[in-house]
């Protein structure tokens, strides 16, 4: 794959999700290739709705891996609850978990992005953190013995609740972060010092802008001046071995090209750069 970005720099691997063009997974997979290094799969089942691969899927998945030089991180279904006091609820959650999983393993995903919802959203994810934080050990537990997954590919993102909450169970479980900035930003956390805290087990980061309404997940040109070249100054310093992912996590393709320019502009504003 032609190198557009200069990551051998940078050490880092830019990523993508899945939904850039208006059309599915497939599609966006060749797209993609050859813009970008990582793209995140962004799958769902709920409602009557899904856009889960075929098992035919997932064997063009890794032959477009291959030949594009791409490699995936599956993002797991978003309306799971690991945490919830409702048992029926906590086990379905992670029956749903485990499928994507299972469906997913041919791809070799370089990370598996998970989030450790409660009954609601909100911080904190429940009305009795304890009980949410006890419940999600049982849900990680079973995940990790029905998968065999190695734990530091499973990335619990940082979403709406102060993130202190689940740092035990990170650390219990050996488990790596997905440090979402633009969450960060967004519920008004302090970039840096998570980035203080966290940024050893932070396997991959997702950057997107956020507007003065709350409305995120568009455009680098809204994310605060300052933070892409922070991040990416942390990322400099990482020997060549230690490769993360940045994912830009937008949707569409005016906020994914106006994105590419922004990190020309921040960070390679020396050479070229093909968009």
């Amino acid at each position: 794959m032609e190198n557009r970005h200069s990551n051998e720099r940078l050490r880092f691997r830019l990523g993508t999700t899945s939904y850039i063009i208006p059309d599915d997974l497939i599609p966006n997979l060749h797209y993609l290739g050859g813009k970008v290094d990582d793209v995140e799969l962004v799958l769902f089942e709920s409602h009557g709705r899904s856009n889960m691969p075929s098992p035919a899927d997932v064997a063009e998945m890794v032959h477009i891996a291959e030949s594009k030089g791409l490699t995936y991180t599956v993002h797991l279904p978003l309306d799971t609850r690991l945490g919830s006091a409702d048992e029926m609820e906590r086990t379905r959650s992670v029956d749903k978990c485990l499928r994507v999983m299972n469906l997913m393993s041919p791809a070799a995903p370089f990370a598996w992005i998970l989030h450790l919802h409660g009954d609601r959203r909100g911080d904190p994810p429940c009305g009795d953190p304890a009980r949410w934080i006890a419940r999600s050990r049982y849900s990680l537990t079973e995940l990790l013995t029905a998968s065999a997954v190695d734990p530091r590919r499973i990335c619990i993102e940082t979403l709406d609740y102060d993130f202190n909450l689940a740092a035990g169970l990170v650390e219990d479980f050996d488990l790596s972060v997905c440090l979402d900035i633009g969450h960060l930003l967004l519920y008004g956390r302090d970039v840096s010092a998570h980035l203080d805290r966290w940024f050893d087990r932070a396997r991959v980061f997702h950057i997107h802008g956020v507007l003065p309404d709350g409305t995120d997940h568009v455009s680098l040109r809204h994310l605060g001046q300052g933070v892409i070249e922070e991040l990416a100054d942390r990322l400099r310093r990482l020997p060549v071995e230690d490769v993360r992912v940045v994912t830009m996590e937008i949707f569409g393709q005016a906020d994914f090209y106006d994105s590419m320019r922004v990190l020309q502009e921040r960070l390679f504003s020396d050479q070229a750069f093909c968009l």
